[in-house]
Formats: structure tokens, C-alpha cells, sequence
């Protein structure tokens, strides 16, 4: 059980626990007022609680393909002052959405797999969740190009290399870069992930940074900073 400050996440049958992406991307995501939010791969369920607890007036929905997970992520919306906001489907996001046609988001997040023609892990549920090919990035921009307001945007979390291939794909769907800002470990380490932020309008590319930690066992100010309204340690 992980304790936040104004909810709690069992991560029970969860292939993918808590990590630094997820909360990162959780805590980072902006958008303007947004009323339905899609959480796509939502695992335990923690950024479509963060986003809850942030966007005060969304109703949102997290799709997670893994069937355990997705009734630990039920459990933990079920159990959060945001119970009535918040809708977990056990399925994969083309299933879903095929189902919904006509459904639109006004923010799209994804905390998503993305080792590109790597080794497989070696156990089942983690190859799911952690595991993907370019294929599966094609498939996500045209759900999101398809399920996406006009003035709403996409949120992701990737390695450096793969964000510039999604970057790339996205332009094909019409879908451009807005933001994106670029993440590493201590002030002498080389970026290692990169949060990306696209939608339909054609805009400068807002460019920044951050750094986690300040030296080792040592949060950096703009993380606790970011993570504070969240994080009991903060």
C-alpha cells in the first residue's frame, strides 16, 4: 500500500508498481480546465488519481488491458475521495475505444510500454506491461488523433529515443509537438526520459527540464516541489 496524501494505492496483482514515470507524469500533465480525461494503461491507478485530485472537475477513465490490475485499480478509485469521477475498464485501449466511437477526451495520458525490439522480461504480465513494438505506437496516435478535442492534448512519458519516433508518428495524424520537457536522474547525468505534450495546433515547442535528484538519496527542490501536493515525504 502506497500513501499519498488525500488517497492510498494497493498495488496487488499489479505487473508494474509505482515508479518515477508514472508519478512524474501524474504530477507534470497540464491542461486547460479538462472536463473527460482517458488514462490509457492505468496499472494501479495512481495518475488517473492524481489527475482527480487535480482536476477538480473531470470525469475520468483508465483503461487497463491486464484484468488483475484492473480490478486493483477499481478497488483503489472505489476507496479514493474520487470515487465518483473515476471509471476503470478491463480491456485494451483499440477495444475500448472501438466501443466508443464518438467519445471524446479533453486530456490523454499514457504511462505506456515502450522497449522497442528489446529482450524480453521474463515473466508474462511484465513483458505485457513494460513490452511494446513501433506498431503499437502507430495504432495509439491514431486513437488518440481519433478521441482527442480539438483544443485537447496528449501527455506521454517515453525514453529520448522513442519520444522522437512517437513525435514523428504523430505528425501523420495530424497531432504536433506543444511541449516537452527532458528528464535526468542528477545534474551530471544525460536525459533519460522525456515527457511529451502534443495536440492538434501547431505551436512553439515549449522546451524545459528536470532534474530528480539533487545527489544521491537526495530529492532535487523541483522535484519535492512538484511531487509535494502528493507526496506525504513532501
Amino acid at each position: 500500500m502506497f500513501r499519498f496524501k488525500q488517497f492510498s494505492v494497493d498495488q496487488s496483482g499489479c505487473a508494474m508498481k509505482i515508479n518515477t514515470d508514472g508519478v512524474l507524469l501524474g504530477a507534470i500533465t497540464e491542461a486547460d480546465d479538462p472536463k473527460t480525461i482517458l488514462d490509457i494503461g492505468t496499472g494501479t491507478g495512481v495518475i488517473a488519481l492524481m489527475l482527480a485530485q487535480r482536476f477538480t472537475n473531470a470525469k475520468i477513465d483508465a483503461v487497463e488491458i491486464d484484468t488483475v490490475a484492473a480490478k486493483t485499480a477499481g478497488r483503489n478509485f472505489e476507496a479514493s475521495p474520487f470515487a465518483d469521477r473515476l471509471t476503470v475498464y478491463a480491456s485494451d485501449f483499440e477495444s475500448y475505444l472501438s466501443g466508443f466511437l464518438e467519445k471524446k477526451y479533453d486530456l490523454i495520458v499514457s504511462n505506456p510500454p515502450f522497449y522497442i525490439d528489446s529482450l524480453r522480461s521474463p515473466g508474462a504480465k511484465r513483458t505485457l506491461a513494460k513490452h511494446t513494438d513501433v506498431e503499437f505506437f502507430e495504432r495509439f496516435v491514431k486513437a488518440v488523433s481519433n478521441h482527442l478535442t480539438p483544443p485537447g492534448c496528449c501527455w506521454l512519458i517515453l525514453p529520448v529515443s522513442i519520444a522522437e519516433i512517437v513525435i514523428e508518428l504523430a505528425t501523420h495524424h495530424r497531432l504536433y509537438l506543444q511541449k516537452r520537457i527532458n528528464v535526468k536522474s542528477y545534474p551530471y547525468s544525460e536525459v533519460h526520459r522525456s515527457i511529451i505534450c502534443f495536440g492538434f495546433d501547431k505551436v512553439s515547442v515549449q522546451i524545459g527540464k528536470l532534474t530528480i535528484y539533487q545527489e544521491v538519496n537526495v530529492y532535487s527542490e523541483e522535484y519535492q516541489h512538484l511531487l509535494q501536493p502528493y507526496f506525504l515525504a513532501f
